[in-house]
């Protein structure tokens, strides 16, 4: 399999096995980010307006609240970051998403062919602010246009092996290690060396790491987002739901509510418009551990697992135990699932179903 890596940075395409990792990639630089893959051999970006307009939100979240997270320049004195008021408009969407895709048209062909047959392509998109050039723009002022000289979009782009969907797919390992993130409604790359503290709560066994600030309402994972299907009380449920995916069922899908902290994940509301449209009870719900001998299934998303099955899942315990930060200190309470569950794969099956239908197509290199 080729592993070489692609990128695309003011205006100069970079490809050789020295392009750093994803994960280091995104650590060098601050911006709003999104990240998404190839599918069906090269053929098509998954989901990949929706990214777009993901990527447009973030940025112009942080613009508006925290722009040291998308300056490129010492972020010790945030007072040289004065907040903008970039408005969530048209204006401003299809300027993002037009920087993004000019930049995509630059680098996409020459990954897409020098990939090898069958091998498929992450790729990041990452929208960071030039601090030098907006101090030189004294008047630029918070119009869209203004702002657009003075971001500027990287893209990186790597291979990757996904996963077979069916009987014998591997499950995820997750593991409950620390607390939620700060700024949760927008997606930036100062996230990837945030978690870097609970890697030392790993095991060699566990595949994703959950995030809760009370250990007991699960939030999300690191990089995913975190769902159960768990058995209802058919009084509380009454009346919630429109429809039922069976009228013999009597459980539920939980993921927690963006209130509660959580990146709105693409693979996420996805699965939220899934069960809306099948008629399967959902509910916006952060999944508490005291009830988890009710939980029959339980799996993460993001854009590039796309829905991974839970196999096991451990909880400290106590949840203090997590203080001391040390991994031989703490003892686990394990949840096991016996494989993917029926309803798993029946939303499983109608996502991989919509990303044929919204898949982005990829124009051929001639």
């Amino acid at each position: 399999m080729n592993s070489t890596r692609f990128l695309y940075s003011n205006g100069v395409v970079s490809y050789s096995s020295e392009v750093p990792p994803v994960a280091t990639f995104l650590e060098s630089l601050p911006g709003a980010y999104t990240t998404t893959r190839t599918h069906e051999n090269g053929t098509t970006l998954l989901f990949w307006e929706r990214h777009l307009q993901r990527l447009s939100n973030s940025a112009r979240i942080l613009l508006n609240s925290n722009p040291e997270l998308i300056f490129k320049a010492n972020k010790k004195n945030p007072s040289l970051f004065p907040p903008l008021s970039i408005t969530s408009s048209l204006k401003w969407e299809t300027g993002i998403q037009a920087l993004v895709s000019n930049s995509l048209n630059q680098v996409l062909p020459i990954a897409l062919e020098e990939r090898s047959n069958g091998e498929e392509l992450a790729v990041t998109a990452l929208v960071s602010g030039d601090f030098e050039k907006r101090k030189a723009m004294n008047d630029v002022g918070d119009d869209d246009d203004g702002v657009f000289q003075f971001l500027d979009v990287h893209l990186h782009i790597g291979s990757y092996a996904p996963p077979v969907f069916g009987i014998e797919e591997t499950g995820a390992h997750l593991a409950l290690v620390g607390r939620g993130r700060d700024i949760s409604n927008a997606k930036y790359s100062d996230w990837v060396r945030l978690r870097k503290p609970l890697e030392k709560l790993r095991t060699p066994s566990v595949t994703e790491l959950l995030l809760s600030n009370d250990g007991d309402r699960i939030l999300e994972g690191c990089i995913t987002n975190f769902f159960v299907i768990c058995q209802r009380d058919k009084s509380e449920a009454e009346g919630k739901y429109l429809n039922d995916y069976d009228n013999t069922c009597f459980v539920e899908v939980q993921t927690a509510p963006i209130s509660d902290g959580v990146l709105p994940g693409i693979i996420r509301h996805l699965v939220i418009e899934v069960c809306h449209s099948k008629g399967i009870p959902v509910r916006e719900v952060a999944p508490s551990w005291e009830r988890h001998q009710l939980w029959e299934e339980a799996f993460i998303t993001n854009s590039l697992r796309v829905l991974q099955h839970v196999e096991t899942i451990k909880v400290p315990h106590p949840w203090e135990s997590l203080e001391t930060n040390c991994l031989e200190g703490i003892s686990w309470v394990q949840k096991k699932f016996q494989g993917p569950g029926v309803m798993t794969k029946v939303i499983q099956k109608e996502i991989m179903e919509r990303a044929r239908t919204e898949g982005h197509w990829l124009k051929k290199p001639v």
